[in-house]
């Protein structure tokens, strides 16, 4: 690997606190992997805070540049399949966790962790879509892999502000959904109507509800960011074969429910971790993104922001008051 001074952010401790500051470093510090990538754009997720305020269950060892998200081009390679100047994509994996990630201006990874870029797609959307994106990309292909019609009701997606929740909120609608979105930031409601819900609701309209095992069907399935009681209160009103698809835990881990709604409704829940999700199922559904399934307004969920921004955004995400997605340009 050429020696090549790059920027990055860089996480570490001092007296007893994590800080992240932009520092210069060198590729011949990246682990020795087959392809050197030059990024062009990442974006900042929830695990990236986590990785940057000293969370050890994400990332082990320090100082360290996190971002689970990269779309760059390739600058050198020992694996076949790519070529110097081939455009990619590489999320998850150990990316940004304890391999150095897209918050510096180059990356080493193996080639089995990295898309080709799909035509339909530049560098800079694919990084508006990113992790969450094809989180959400996920839940939808599960849901109508279930057969749920786009006339036969509304479409719940909860955190809908978030990074997953937004872009599922734009997906559903531009696939001709009727969307209900909940959110606890009810001062957004312009933008998720921009992105394309029907009707939003305040978050405690889904979990403030009587303890039935079950209670009247209100949408035909479900995007779940949140998890813990809100996935409860969802699946309890869930219409007659619905299907819920849950990626988050912002409200716990723990998923306390009954089973009437699985065997008196026939409602379906199904997880979501596109961090493990297989290379055949990602270049597919990237391939969906880049084409019937990309939004046309990816810009009103996004906000463009440099590596020198980014300490400040990681100390939003990690209070709750992040809304849509940040681009990270490099």
């Amino acid at each position: 690997m050429k020696s090549k001074t790059y920027k990055a952010l860089v996480a570490e401790e001092k007296a007893g606190e994590f800080v992240q500051s932009v520092k210069k470093l060198n590729t011949t510090d990246l682990p020795e992997n087959d392809v050197l990538i030059r990024v062009h754009y990442s974006s900042l997720n929830y695990k990236d805070a986590l990785s940057a305020t000293g969370h050890k269950g994400v990332t082990k060892h320090y100082p360290f540049t996190p971002g689970i998200d990269a779309a760059g081009v390739v600058e050198e390679s020992k694996d076949e399949r790519f070529q110097a100047g081939d455009k990619v994509i590489v999320t998850s994996y150990d990316l940004g966790m304890n391999t150095p990630g897209g918050f510096g201006q180059y990356i080493s990874v193996p080639g089995d962790w990295i898309v080709p870029l799909p035509g339909g797609l530049t560098l800079k959307e694919s990084m508006m879509i990113g992790t969450s994106g094809l989180t959400a990309g996920i839940g939808v292909e599960k849901i109508l892999g279930q057969q749920v019609k786009r006339k036969s009701g509304s479409v719940l997606v909860t955190g809908a502000t978030g990074a997953v929740g937004s872009f599922g909120v734009a997906l559903f609608s531009h696939l001709g959904y009727e969307v209900t979105a909940a959110t606890g930031k009810m001062d957004q409601t312009g933008l998720l109507k921009d992105l394309g819900a029907a009707e939003v609701i305040h978050r405690d309209n889904v979990t403030r509800i009587e303890n039935k095992p079950m209670l009247s069907s209100k949408w035909v399935a479900a995007l779940d960011t949140v998890g813990g009681k809100m996935l409860d209160a969802v699946l309890r009103q869930t219409s007659h074969n619905g299907v819920v698809a849950c990626c988050g835990n912002v409200l716990g881990h723990e998923l306390h429910t009954n089973i009437y709604p699985f065997i008196l409704r026939g409602v379906s829940l199904m997880g979501i971790d596109s961090g493990i999700t297989l290379m055949r199922d990602r270049i597919r559904i990237w391939k969906k993104l880049s084409k019937d399934w990309k939004p046309g307004n990816l810009e009103k969920f996004c906000r463009e922001e440099p590596l020198e921004n980014l300490p400040g955004e990681i100390g939003r995400i990690q209070n709750g008051e992040q809304v849509g997605k940040v681009l990270v340009h490099l």
